[in-house]
């Protein structure tokens, strides 16, 4: 078995993995190029009650960052962007 890349991503735990990879999502790279929005909205949309806290968790883990250090101004984009997406869920 080959070890799960996303969970050395800081703030992705076995739960938040096991969305990222239903939804097709598996290495660092794929979730670099996918982004913290689109990556979330993944995520949703396969079902998962994942909270927003999951798109911080994914935005620290491609900034190496604890989500809860993210700049306010960028989380603030993010839900921006997540609500112009029409799906602020």
């Amino acid at each position: 078995m080959e070890p799960d890349e996303l969970l050395g991503l800081r703030n992705l735990g076995k739960t938040s993995s096991q969305w990222l990879h239903a939804t097709g999502i598996h290495t660092p790279e794929q979730l670099r190029q996918l982004g913290p929005v689109e990556a979330y909205r993944a995520v949703r949309a396969r079902g998962f009650n994942a909270s927003k806290a999951l798109l911080f968790a994914i935005a620290g883990a491609l900034q190496d960052t604890h989500w809860k250090d993210l700049d306010p101004a960028y989380k603030q984009r993010l839900l921006d962007q997540l609500l112009q997406s029409g799906r602020a869920d």
